[in-house]
C-alpha cells in the first residue's frame, strides 16, 4: 500500500528529511564555497559551478519552501524586496502592471517611482473589487497582476481564484505576496496563482535574525520563471548560505509558531473589538471583517498573526499608546517570536494611505493576557 504524503508540519520540521550524506548529521552543514572543481574534461557533473547563481544550502531551503507551497520549484533571494522586484524586472519591456492601492509600503513606492524608469507602467486598484480590476486591465499590455493577501496593514483579503481568472483571461500572470498567510494557511498556487512571493524575513524564518525573500512557481517551464532565474543570477541576488541555513532552521518550527500566533491574534482581535478605546479592529478572522467570507474560503487553519487596531482618540493617542507599551516591542517587521507594534503611518511617511489612527500589531509567542494587558494599560495611559 502506498504511503500517504507527509503533512506540511512534518515536511518543515524535518527539513524534507535532509541528512548530511557524509556524517549522517540531522542538521545539514552550511556550504560556503564560492567556486567548485571542474571535472578533467571541464564538465561540472556535481551541478555546481559558482556561488552567484547557485548554492547547496540555498537549494535545501528552497526545496522545503517549494514542498510547502505545492510548487515544482522555489528560489531564495537576498530580501523580500529583491524577490518582488525580480518578478517585475523579468517582465518584457513596456509591460503594464496592476498593483493594490494599499500594500507593503516599500514595494508600493518602488512600483510607482522606480519601475517606470525601467519602462513599466503601474496602476493601483482596489484588489477586493473584481469589477475595478477588470476595468483597469489594458488589453494586450497588462502582463502582471500583483496582489497581497492578507494585505498590509489593513489585512484585506483578495479572492485569489477570481483575480487569477481575470489575469489569465487577459493573458497576464498573477503574482501574490503571501507573506502574512504563509503556506500553512493559504497555498495560492492551488487557487490559480502563477508566482508566490514571501518576505522570508518574516514568518518563514520567524526569529528576526535574517533578511530573505522567496519565490515559488506554479510551473518550472514557465518563460517568466526562467526569466526570473536569470535576473537573480545576473543581478547577484541569491541569498547567502548562512542566511539560508538560518532560514532552514526557522522553517522547522514554522507550523507551531504560525498556529500559536494565529491563536493569539484571534484572541486579541476579539478582546480589542470590545475595548472602549478602540474604534475598529482589522482582522480577517472576525465575522465583522468585510472580507471574512473570502478568508474562510481560502485560509485553512487560522487567519494569520497580524491585526491592526484603530484608536478612537485619533493619531496622537495612537502614537502615545505605542510609546507606552513594555511587553510589545516598537519595531518594524512582523512574524517573529516577539510581538511588535507600529504606528504605521509615521513609518510610511507622506502619501501613506494608512489611516493615522492605526496601530499595526504582530502577535508573537508571548502570553495573550500579557499582551492584552500591556496594550490596554498603554491605551488608558494615552487617554488619561
Amino acid at each position: 500500500m502506498a504511503k500517504p504524503p507527509l503533512k506540511p508540519r512534518t515536511l518543515a520540521a524535518q527539513a524534507m528529511g535532509a541528512i548530511d550524506p557524509e556524517t549522517h548529521a540531522i542538521v545539514p552543514p552550511v556550504h560556503v564555497a564560492s567556486t567548485f572543481l571542474r571535472d578533467p574534461d571541464n564538465q561540472y557533473r556535481t551541478g555546481y559551478i559558482y556561488g552567484r547563481p547557485d548554492n547547496a544550502t540555498v537549494r535545501q531551503a528552497e526545496s522545503v519552501i517549494a514542498a510547502l507551497e505545492g510548487a515544482p520549484e522555489a528560489l531564495l533571494l537576498g530580501s523580500g524586496m529583491a524577490a518582488a522586484t525580480s518578478v517585475i524586472l523579468a517582465l518584457e519591456a513596456g509591460a503594464h502592471i496592476l498593483a493594490p492601492k494599499v500594500m507593503y509600503w516599500a514595494l508600493r513606492h518602488w512600483m510607482l517611482n522606480d519601475a517606470p524608469r525601467y519602462g513599466y507602467t503601474v496602476d493601483t486598484v482596489d484588489m477586493t473589487d473584481t469589477a475595478a480590476i477588470k476595468a483597469a486591465i489594458k488589453p494586450g499590455k497588462t502582463k502582471l497582476i500583483w496582489i497581497e493577501t492578507p494585505g498590509n496593514p489593513l489585512w484585506t483579503i483578495t479572492d485569489i481564484a477570481a483575480v487569477a481568472k481575470i489575469a489569465h483571461d487577459a493573458g497576464a500572470k498573477l503574482a501574490i505576496d503571501s507573506t502574512a498567510a504563509t503556506p500553512l494557511l493559504t497555498r495560492p498556487i492551488e487557487h490559480g496563482a502563477d508566482i508566490v512571493m514571501h518576505s522570508a524575513t518574516k514568518y518563514l524564518n520567524g526569529h528576526s535574525d535574517i533578511i530573505a525573500g522567496a519565490l515559488a512557481t506554479a510551473r518550472a517551464d514557465d518563460p517568466l520563471w526562467q526569466s526570473i532565474r536569470n535576473v537573480r543570477a545576473r543581478h547577484g541576488a541569491i541569498l547567502g548560505p548562512f542566511e539560508a541555513w538560518l532560514l532552514l532552521r526557522g522553517l522547522r518550527t514554522l507550523d507551531v509558531r504560525v498556529r500559536a500566533a494565529c491563536e493569539t491574534a484571534a484572541d486579541l482581535a476579539a478582546r480589542f473589538a470590545k475595548h472602549p478605546l478602540i474604534a475598529e479592529v482589522l482582522y480577517p478572522g472576525l465575522a465583522s471583517h468585510p472580507d471574512h467570507a473570502i478568508a474562510v474560503k481560502q485560509m485553512q487553519g487560522g487567519f494569520g498573526g497580524m491585526l491592526s487596531v484603530r484608536v478612537k482618540a485619533g493619531e496622537a493617542a495612537a502614537i502615545d499608546a505605542a510609546a507606552r507599551v513594555e511587553v510589545w516591542k516598537r519595531a518594524t517587521s512582523l512574524g517573529g517570536v516577539e510581538s511588535l507594534i507600529e504606528h504605521r503611518a509615521s513609518i510610511e511617511g507622506a502619501g501613506s494611505p494608512c489611516p493615522p489612527d492605526l496601530l499595526r500589531l504582530s502577535a508573537g509567542l508571548e502570553d495573550a493576557d500579557d499582551l492584552f494587558n500591556d496594550l490596554d494599560r498603554a491605551l488608558r495611559g494615552a487617554n488619561a
